[in-house]
């Protein structure tokens, strides 16, 4: 069903505030050396999740792509912070800043987006499982293919997100 003539300026302001999320900049550089959009980051994770479809058996690949655009769209309002630096509040205060970028769309939209955003953060599902691990592996596939500054801590790689990607065979 077409949404409503009334909504369509409410989906139009939501996206518009989405569009933020091209310019918030990660801790991760491209292979030619310029900073990652988190925008950019989301792409190729559903690009990974796309591609590997045959091994990921008995995965809701629609849910799972789903959670994988929207887990950083949070972002957008207040930036993304480095793994090391996220501290105890980072998934609360993330949480707040989607529920205002949702703040725009019809309820029923607001809330479908934000129960995923929730079940990817409780890993309660095997479709979170794969998506928490695929984000992680990407982070380290960038950090690895970047063009990164002299002092990039590659250390913290080594057991960045090995919980997440551990949980699946592939």
């Amino acid at each position: 069903m077409a949404p409503a003539e009334t909504d369509i300026a409410a989906y139009l302001a939501f996206f518009r505030s989405a569009e933020a999320l091209k310019d918030t900049l990660r801790n991760s550089w491209t292979a030619t050396g310029r900073r990652e959009s988190t925008a950019e980051h989301s792409w190729r994770l559903a690009l990974m999740a796309i591609a590997l479809e045959e091994a990921l058996p008995g995965i809701d690949h629609a849910r799972l792509l789903r959670m994988l655009v929207l887990h950083d769209l949070g972002e957008a309002l207040h930036g993304d912070v480095p793994a090391p630096l996220q501290g105890p509040d980072k998934t609360a205060e993330e949480r707040a800043d989607l529920q205002s970028l949702l703040a725009p769309l019809p309820e029923a939209a607001a809330n479908r987006l934000l129960a995923l955003w929730d079940e990817y953060n409780s890993l309660a599902t095997p479709e979170a499982r794969i998506a928490k691990g695929l984000d992680r592996l990407e982070t380290v596939l960038q950090h690895v293919q970047g063009a990164n500054p002299p002092d990039f801590d590659y250390a913290f790689n080594l057991g960045y997100g090995r919980r997440h990607s551990a949980a699946h065979p592939l």
